[in-house]
């Protein structure tokens, strides 16, 4: 695959790589452990078929740490039993928020009270904010492109 142009985050100016690392900063600090936030990360960039993002998030959470067991079988998490109740239910909200017109009830009270078992006020808003973010980079990387691998052009 060829990229069509290169980053449109670099392209639009040197102000809008720090913009999105500054919420993907502030996202850390919103209580959820990392590994829940780079779940995420990879399981939305999965949904929206973004390889580079996929390549990129599967490799932070190796990196961390994680087995090939639970990397691997993101995309079927409510099949496996390597996710924890919290971990599902932060998937789920991140998946209802991703795929808003699969159905009339975007995010059902179910899916929502599931996750506000586990996560408080501020915790839901940074599973939220990361699911948003990384909806943002899927809308820039796989429209013009961008090939999985290294970081770059």
């Amino acid at each position: 695959m060829t990229a069509r142009m290169p980053n449109p985050a670099i392209v639009a100016g040197p102000d809008v790589i720090p913009a999105l690392l500054s919420v993907a900063g502030a996202v850390k600090n919103t209580g959820v452990p990392e590994t829940t936030i780079n779940l995420i990360y990879l399981r939305v960039s999965q949904i929206n078929g973004s390889s580079w993002n996929v390549h990129k998030h599967a490799g932070d959470l190796k990196e961390a740490g994680e087995s090939a067991e639970r990397i691997s079988t993101v995309a079927a998490w409510r099949e496996t039993p390597f996710f924890t109740p919290e971990e599902r239910a932060a998937l789920a909200l991140a998946e209802a928020a991703t795929r808003l017109s699969d159905r009339q009830d975007a995010v059902s009270d179910e899916v929502w009270a599931e996750a506000a078992k586990y996560f408080s006020d501020q915790q839901l808003a940074g599973i939220l904010l990361a699911t948003g973010l990384s909806n943002l980079w899927h809308r820039l990387i796989p429209t013009t492109r961008q090939p999985a691998g290294p970081v770059g052009g």
